[in-house]
């Protein structure tokens, strides 16, 4: 089964970028479909953007137009590039991969919007 382990997080002012990853260890990384959440102080976490398997990409409405999910099976990762951020898009932010029953989430890595 595969390992996820995010890294990028950090600190931003608003209207500024940043680029999530989130590397995969062991296993297949290519056969699992790719999702990225996050979770604002209390709030329940919820769907940001997916990528399945053979590439198709999916988005929340709130991060639509601004957000890019893409993926390098090569190196077994899968990135979440953001830009024109705003204070609510604030949260802890997860990778998650899916293959048929399994399912292994990372760690998070904390974005925090702030000027």
């Amino acid at each position: 089964q595969v390992q996820l382990v995010e890294s990028g997080g950090g600190l931003v002012q608003p209207g500024g970028s940043l680029r999530l990853s989130c590397a995969g260890f062991g296993s297949i990384f290519s056969i699992y479909d790719m999702y990225w959440y996050r979770q604002a102080p209390g709030k329940q976490r919820e769907l940001v953007a997916g990528i399945t398997s053979s590439g198709s990409t999916n988005y929340a409405d709130s991060v639509k137009g601004r957000f890019t999910i893409s993926r390098d099976n090569a190196k077994k990762a899968v990135y979440l590039q953001m830009t024109s951020l705003k204070h609510e898009d604030t949260a802890v932010y997860y990778c998650r991969g899916a293959y048929r029953s399994l399912e292994v989430w990372g760690q998070g890595t904390l974005v925090t919007v702030s000027s």
